[in-house]
């Protein structure tokens, strides 16, 4: 191999695939609105999913326990909306349960902090 071809590329960086080619082109899933701090957690293992995509299989196995969605972008690697898209195909497959925080106007009222935060002080 020539000095040049060596200067660009390092056998410990592995393959370098872009983020369109792991998601098949698609750059948001089409019907989950998945936000940094959902929770997601696998269902199965890899292994007893027979997945055998390597992008899939690590989620999988990151998720074996509730995980953020920016927790799993982080541990795998890949840039948030490619684990976006990745883990929407997952939990259309039935592989992976993700729950989303409650929304603002369901939040409890401040009388009601309030009052927690006196019981606090009172311990």
């Amino acid at each position: 191999m020539s000095a040049r071809h060596e200067s660009w590329y390092e056998d410990e960086a592995g393959p370098l695939v872009r983020s369109y080619a792991v998601t098949g082109g698609r750059t948001r899933s089409g019907t989950l609105a998945l936000d940094l701090i959902t929770l997601v957690v696998a269902l199965r293992t890899a292994r007893e999913s027979g997945v055998s995509e390597p992008e899939y299989a690590r989620i999988l196995t990151l998720c074996q326990k509730p995980t953020s969605v920016a927790e799993v972008a982080a541990r795998v690697d890949l840039p948030l909306p490619v684990v976006k898209v990745l883990l929407s195909d997952l939990i259309e497959q039935n592989l992976v349960l993700f729950r989303t925080a409650a929304p603002a106007s369901e939040a409890p009222s401040n009388h009601v902090l309030q009052a927690v935060l006196d019981g606090i002080r009172k311990l």
